[in-house]
């Protein structure tokens, strides 16, 4: 359908004053980057969601927090549109992944026109960015769904708590927009693999590793094997990688080791078959890689693959970006992320439309601030040009 030329005129009210935002956009995104917010810390989880909200609140938005027992909160606001419709979500998550006390060692900073910090990419700008688009559109108008924002608490460690109310959010919804970081490249994402964390021990004898060598059994050796059977099913044709990124074991050097502990991290595809490969890395921790241990899985966490972005909505969001004189496709990434959640549900879902930004997770995380404004504005222009 196309537009009036009223609802054009509105449409790019909210890109006009998008256009002067860039410095109120840094300085609340330098705002939440000097808070800790690692998952599980309840506290500066909490702060994150106080801020933005009080931001939310002044520009006249409702919005609510929800508290989620050793995690958090959830934000939840909405900007009504000029239809009783299904909302569109714009969503992200409040929760990284660095410890307590890494903002006082390296504090939110800007350099060359890139932000550094904690979170910085993933995903504190893509919260900043999509609160100044409810804020666009609150102001101007022009979006004839509601706008709902929904902000998680912890997806970082794969929505243990949360996923459940996000597929229930996307079930109501039109459409989806998920704010992680834009690619290096400066596209959006329309495809995430699916990730699995397997945590497992390992059980063997303890011995004098001098004296009675012979009479243990190390727990440590028994990972090791299994460790290698692990990672021997990566599989880079079929979209499945396997990697043992957490270990822990034994107790003193001259002990031949009791017990050993391991994480291990599985990305695959929608189209793998994730049951079978289950089994496979279940029979591999279970076995006695080595005479008198044995291995157990204790825990088991998941994030869904996202399926294809529908070529639509991917298509919208692109004329919107060309009116705007840039460029921007989709591609497909090994990183997990809540979008999986709600594309299983059949929403159309579109990912990694914050601010473009790199190394994420690492102390080089960075995000491009030349990107913030442009970004903002082609997300409203989508949102807007939802019917």
């Amino acid at each position: 359908m196309q537009q009036s030329e009223a609802e054009t005129q509105t449409a790019y009210a909210a890109v006009d004053w998008l256009a002067g935002q860039r410095p109120e956009m840094e300085a609340l995104l330098g705002r939440i980057v000097d808070i800790d917010s690692g998952s599980r810390q309840e506290a500066g989880v909490a702060a994150v969601a106080q801020t933005l909200r009080a931001h939310l609140d002044a520009a006249g938005i409702a919005t609510e927090l929800h508290p989620v027992p050793g995690y958090g909160v959830l934000l939840d606001a909405l900007v009504p549109g000029t239809a009783d419709d299904a909302p569109v979500v714009l969503m992200g998550h409040m929760d990284t992944v660095y410890p307590a006390g890494t903002v006082a060692r390296r504090p939110f900073r800007v350099e060359h026109g890139r932000a550094y910090g904690p979170g910085v990419a993933d995903m504190k700008s893509g919260l900043v960015l999509n609160v100044f688009v409810a804020e666009a559109l609150a102001r101007c108008g022009g979006n004839t769904r509601p706008v709902r924002l929904f902000f998680s608490c912890d997806e970082e460690i794969g929505s243990p708590a949360t996923r459940e109310r996000i597929m229930d959010v996307a079930r109501g919804a039109h459409a989806v927009f998920n704010a992680e970081p834009g690619r290096v490249s400066g596209n959006l994402v329309t495809e995430r693999k699916g990730s699995m964390v397997v945590a497992f021990e390992v059980e063997g004898v303890a011995a004098h590793s001098g004296i009675n060598h012979a009479h243990g059994a190390s727990a440590i050796d028994a990972l090791a094997r299994k460790i290698l059977a692990l990672h021997a099913l990566t599989d880079p044709e079929r979209g499945i990688t396997t990697n043992v990124g957490q270990v822990q074991g034994g107790i003193v050097a001259n002990m031949v080791a009791p017990h050993a502990k391991a994480e291990l991290d599985v990305r695959y595809t929608a189209e793998t078959e994730l049951d079978a490969l289950y089994a496979t890395i279940r029979e591999i921790i279970e076995r006695e890689s080595l005479p008198r241990t044995r291995g157990w899985i204790t825990d088991t966490r998941r994030t869904l693959p996202m399926a294809r972005t529908p070529d639509a909505l991917l298509a919208l969001y692109q004329r919107g970006a060309q009116q705007l004189g840039f460029a921007v496709n989709g591609e497909f990434t090994g990183g997990a992320a809540d979008s999986g959640l709600t594309a299983s549900v059949g929403t159309p879902t579109l990912c990694g439309t914050g601010p473009v930004g790199g190394h994420p997770h690492t102390e080089r995380e960075y995000c491009e601030l030349s990107t913030f404004v442009p970004r903002a504005q082609a997300l409203a222009l989508a949102v807007i040009g939802l019917r």
